[in-house]
């Protein structure tokens, strides 16, 4: 073996040991409350803390899941790592809610801390999956409306920096929002007021602001699925159909606003041309990730876990995807169900 070779692969190898390590050591810092640490706080129905008061009042789940449940997201990415072909990346996004950045003092009783439950999945993830930290990156604007007041998922700002966070962790190009067109829709009151049924959330309505992405060319295309009246069971599907990405839906549908459905496959084919092609296995919080990401990947296909009835492996295959990004919230990745149905997604 020449000189130069032997010293290339030497790099190689240290490149490769110092990700590993980096991967091994990687934490997030609890975010220390400087938003509304002092507001009043009470338990709503369904384990839902109400804080402040209308018209700017705002709805937090309470987080009351073991660690050792982190378990089944730690099985579930290295599931993916070791089943996938190894020229694919794979990634893992763990989302928090709004608990981590906007409890209260007064409501501390009521949760833990969910970023203890994301660095035990660090602590414990497979060396050669990327970890994708959105959790540091939305504790650097707190004070912006990264999470809704009124529903349980994040704003799609919240969706805009975790799609940063991928786009860093793939080194990939990223535009800032100055690329995108502002969109607003008023009156926005979301999950939070069905399942707390309390009328502070009910009259403290918001805006719902979104992104379109200006100055790039993208086809969007669809299958659709056809669904049984419990809305879980799949009784057929569409042929691949072009339509929207971005609908226009007003007050509590707009998280719809983002290809209109949970239950259909997206493939969105962009101007980019760097042959990367990115496939993002979701559950809703995703929804407001990929628009994000037209100026950073060539395509970007995504599933909803939820409705998904191919062989995943097979689907990856098919359309040569570079990069698998599993994304889940914190409370489904500490499910046994959940992380089972990720994974069933590969030999189904």
């Amino acid at each position: 073996m020449n000189t130069i070779k032997r010293l290339s692969l030497m790099l190689l190898g240290v490149m490769a040991c110092t990700t590993i390590l980096a991967q091994q050591s990687h934490r997030v810092a609890s975010y220390v409350n400087t938003v509304n640490p002092n507001e009043s706080a009470y338990m709503a129905a369904n384990g839902i803390i109400i804080l402040g008061k209308a018209p700017k009042a705002r709805a937090i789940n309470s987080f009351n899941i073991s660690t050792d449940l982190t378990r089944n997201c730690i099985e579930c990415a290295k599931y993916y790592r070791t089943t996938l072909p190894a020229d694919v990346k794979v990634y893992l996004l763990v989302i928090p809610s709004a608990t981590s950045f906007y409890t209260p003092k007064s409501a501390t009783r009521w949760t833990r801390d969910e970023a203890v439950a994301i660095n035990a999945i660090y602590a414990g993830l497979d060396p050669n999956v990327v970890i994708v930290d959105a959790y540091s990156e939305l504790s650097k604007h707190v004070s912006e409306d990264i999470y809704s007041r009124t529903d349980h998922h994040w704003a799609p700002l919240g969706g805009y920096y975790a799609a940063k966070s991928i786009a860093e962790a793939a080194g990939v190009p990223f535009k800032d929002l100055s690329n995108y067109e502002r969109k607003v829709v008023p009156g926005y009151v979301g999950s939070m007021y069905s399942y707390s049924k309390d009328a502070a959330i009910k009259n403290s309505p918001e805006d719902f602001v979104y992104h379109k992405p200006k100055n790039i060319a993208y086809e969007t295309t669809y299958i659709t699925y056809s669904l049984a009246s419990n809305r879980k069971t799949i009784t057929g599907e569409s042929r691949p159909t072009k339509g929207n990405y971005f609908y226009n839906f007003s007050g509590g549908g707009a998280y719809c606003t983002f290809m209109g459905s949970d239950s259909r496959i997206t493939q969105v084919k962009t101007a980019t041309q760097n042959g990367r092609r990115m496939l993002i296995v979701k559950d809703s919080f995703g929804n407001a990730i990929p628009g994000y990401l037209f100026y950073s990947f060539e395509e970007i296909h995504v599933i909803d876990f939820r409705f998904f009835n191919k062989n995943l492996k097979s689907y990856i295959k098919e359309h040569d995807i570079t990069d698998v990004v599993i994304s889940t919230n914190l409370t489904f990745a500490c499910s046994p169900s959940t992380m089972s149905t990720y994974k069933r997604l590969l030999v189904q």
